[in-house]
């Protein structure tokens, strides 16, 4: 029987197997196919909408054009705050590959110090919203803006923009008044409008320019443009300008505002001017000063610290924020208060020993001439600043009556339309001290009230407006600082102001108006050296402020204190008395009386307005109601 035969290849066997395997490896391509199409089916047709958007996101970009800062100019034109052009270092974060790797980059470009590069971190991470540009460095100088041009393709998201950036001709004069702007911080950015606020950087912080922020900012356009793979514009596909923001007119005037400076040479203290018809403030001066230029693009930690740790303050806005005792420049107004609730009359007189002692009380209330003033009426004491009749008079009113009728001048309360910041001050009163101490009011406070001592606490703006009100006779018009805002006038809403003071009898007016006419042209008047040679009518009072209390029977003595525990002095004055025309209030710190060294300066500022000025053209006026703009007090103190 044959053996079986037995073979190294079966070519039917490996056909089948070639067969199976080619069934399976097509059947497995078009598995492949069949999924790739699927997949092409749903992104080429299911998600046609949502690619081609992400598409034309590439291609087309949507750009903020922010808007042109209005202007700032005073009551004669002259240019307080402008732009000027600069180039900012911008990045978007969601540009960037690696943020730390380009700041690092940018850092060693622009040869910034390793605590700048810090500000640079903190800057590209400050909370922004998708694709707005972080601004890391302002007014970027020309070696800069070239290094950065060179790089520029290894600097994906980082932009050099052109942009017009504040700039304050007369800073140390003007920061107070005007406040400055600077870049925007996270808690503005939450509130803020994100579209009318895209592609901007800076707000106003402080001063005119936070109060009338709205205004001055204008609102923001927008273009669409069409870019390459390497970002670079390569057109304009449609564009909405931006509107710029109004030019705003005050009604400072930048020379009576330099004059003040002068005056206070270097002081610390505060001159506020104010045209008594209109309310126009004329100067507002806080010395001393700083320079408002740092804040716009960001100030150095070294220098603003500098600035917090100086002794004498400069970032502290002394004429809307200051607070001091009045000291005798509240007399007038008490005996306004004296004769409103009919304690006393302008024949009523007291015999002053050099001292007031109230019944049942051995304590003796000095008057400041220690002999005393003999027989005084309402215009000696006045001339004097007889302390003793005044005393008295605060004694007969009550600390209630004080509280009363001094309210009506303003006092305790914020006066101004369009001030950001104002202080209200103190108006003291039984019901402030059981709050604020739980304590019950004694009638010793009732005397140092009566002469501007004690708890007392007035701004020299709120003292000018008081004075203002005083040279109206009763006749209220709130201080403003600003007359125009385009071409709108601005306009009081007198249906939101208190009504004006009206007294039984008006001749009370001129009777106290004439004891401060006394006081720089009478015989006696404390201030009788500054008002020699006057060629108007001027009515004033001088005040000394205590910075600290005296004992029973102590003695003040400058020469024997440290100089920053020296009096305050202060001056208050208006002219002519026939026909006001500026109102002034003015206080130097630790400077001792006020008739010594604050009246003349007084006196400077009212001659500089009246004498220099008076044929200068006042400030124009709109004559049409419908081109006007009425202030109102918002709680944020931005204009609404």
């Amino acid at each position: 029987m044959p053996r079986p035969r037995h073979t190294l290849k079966n070519a039917h066997q490996e056909m089948q197997l070639i067969r199976v395997r080619s069934w399976v490896a097509a059947l497995a391509v078009l598995v492949l196919i069949g999924v790739l199409a699927s997949r092409l089916v749903y992104l080429q047709v299911m998600q046609h909408d949502v690619y081609i958007t992400r598409s034309e996101k590439n291609r087309v970009r949507v750009e903020p054009l922010p808007p042109t800062r209005g202007l700032i100019f005073d009551r004669r034109g002259e240019l307080l705050a402008e732009n000027r052009p600069t180039y900012n270092l911008t990045l978007v974060r969601e540009r960037v590959d690696d943020l730390d790797a380009t700041l690092e980059l940018l850092a060693e470009l622009l040869e910034l110090p390793e605590k700048d590069v810090e500000a640079f971190r903190q800057r590209s991470r400050q909370r922004q919203r998708p694709f707005q540009p972080a601004l890391l460095m302002s007014d970027l100088d020309a070696r800069q803006i070239a290094r950065l041009a060179v790089n520029r393709y290894r600097l994906p998201g980082v932009e050099v923009e052109g942009q017009l950036l504040r700039y304050y001709p007369d800073p140390e004069i003007m920061s107070h008044a005007l406040g400055f702007v600077g870049r925007i911080n996270t808690d503005e950015l939450e509130r803020l409008d994100s579209g009318n606020y895209a592609g901007t950087h800076f707000i106003g912080k402080t001063g005119v320019e936070r109060f009338y922020e709205d205004a001055l900012h204008g609102k923001a356009g927008l273009r669409k443009i069409e870019t390459n793979a390497r970002g670079r514009v390569l057109r304009e596909l449609e564009r909405s300008d931006p509107v710029p923001g109004q030019d705003l007119i005050l009604t400072l005037d930048k020379r009576m505002q330099q004059l003040a400076v002068d005056l206070l040479d270097g002081r610390r203290g505060s001159i506020v001017a104010i045209e008594p018809a209109t309310g126009d403030i004329l100067a507002m001066v806080s010395t001393p000063g700083f320079d408002s230029n740092q804040f716009v693009t960001g100030i150095s930690v070294a220098n603003y610290r500098e600035l917090q740790d100086d002794i004498d303050l400069p970032l502290f806005n002394r004429a809307t924020r200051g607070h001091y005792p009045p000291g005798s420049t509240i007399k007038p107004f008490m005996a306004i208060a004296g004769l409103s609730e009919g304690r006393i009359t302008p024949r009523t007189t007291i015999r002053d020993p050099g001292y007031y002692q109230l019944p049942n009380d051995s304590r003796r209330y000095r008057n400041w001439l220690r002999w005393g003033h003999g027989r005084v009426d309402l215009e000696r004491a006045l001339e004097v600043s007889n302390n003793t009749y005044f005393y008295s008079l605060a004694h007969e009113l009550g600390i209630d009556g004080i509280s009363r009728q001094l309210r009506r001048f303003g006092f305790g309360e914020r006066v101004a339309e369009d001030i950001y910041g104002e202080s209200p001050g103190l108006l003291p009163s039984r019901e402030w001290k059981r709050g604020r101490f739980d304590m019950p009011w004694y009638p010793g406070e009732t005397l140092s009230a009566g002469i501007g001592q004690g708890y007392w606490q007035i701004t020299p703006l709120q003292l000018a407006s008081a004075t203002a009100l005083l040279a109206n006779r009763g006749h209220r018009v709130p201080p403003h600082l600003a007359a125009r805002v385009g071409d709108k006038e601005v306009r009081m809403d007198r249906t939101k102001i208190e009504p004006d003071i009206e007294l039984a009898d008006a001749g009370w007016w001129q009777d106290v108006i004439d004891g401060m006419e006394a006081v720089l042209s009478g015989r006696e008047g404390t201030a009788r050296r500054s008002g020699q040679g006057l060629k108007y009518r001027m009515a004033g009072k001088s005040g000394t402020a205590q910075v600290f209390s005296l004992g029973k029977d102590e003695k003040y003595n400058a020469e024997e204190l440290a100089e920053r525990l020296r009096d305050h002095a202060l001056f208050m004055a208006f002219a002519p008395v026939e026909d006001p025309q500026i109102a002034v209030a003015v206080i130097v710190e630790n400077a001792g009386g006020g008739s010594s060294h604050a009246a003349h300066l007084a006196r400077a500022m009212a001659d500089k307005w009246l004498l220099d000025f008076k044929h200068l053209p006042r400030l124009q006026r709109a004559g049409n109601d419908n081109t006007s703009v009425t202030t109102q007090k918002t709680p944020g103190g931005i204009e609404g």
